[in-house]
């Protein structure tokens, strides 16, 4: 290829690989943080019987809930962040800095769901909130609800994986 048909295709693939990227205030390319799998959550009916089973990050200090699922363009299917408190609260989200569709379940402190937010939107100052104090709150792609036949009725559990087998 010639040198004159070379610099335009370069800046082409460049300006097209920067699209992708979000950028730091330096002009930077900052990298989408990666999923972190720090346990997992089951689904259950009432009678028991396992709806499906998801890997989830975890967020239970105040920097990482401050943070969530911000910036973030993926999420695997099977996969979501919840959220962890000490103690049951009123909870208020929303997606200002999230360009990712979620459901939102508000989740009670005897693992029963209050409520759920359905295909949020992304980049949004809109408020989400629970409508009763809740003592978790799990972030999942949008559908994964519908997807999944999650409801109020549906029980959760969670456990944290054993960091000595990663």
């Amino acid at each position: 290829m010639s040198t004159s048909r070379l610099i335009p295709t370069l800046l082409l693939m460049i300006v097209t690989a920067s699209g992708s990227c979000e950028r730091s205030n330096t002009g930077a390319p900052v990298a989408e943080p990666a999923f972190r799998p720090d346990g997992s959550l089951t689904f259950r009916k009432l009678d028991g019987t396992v709806l499906t089973r998801i890997v989830i990050e975890i967020a239970d200090t105040q920097q990482a809930q401050a943070t969530g699922l911000m910036g973030r363009r993926s999420l695997p299917d099977r996969g979501g962040m919840l959220f962890v408190n000490e103690v049951p609260r009123m909870q208020s989200f929303w997606m200002r800095s999230t360009p990712l569709p979620l459901d939102i379940i508000f989740i009670r402190a005897d693992s029963t769901i209050t409520n759920i937010v359905k295909r949020t939107t992304p980049l949004s100052d809109e408020r989400i909130e629970s409508t009763e104090e809740v003592q978790h709150v799990l972030e999942v792609r949008a559908g994964f609800t519908d997807r999944y036949g999650i409801d109020e009725t549906v029980t959760i559990s969670w456990e944290r994986l054993d960091p000595s087998t990663s």
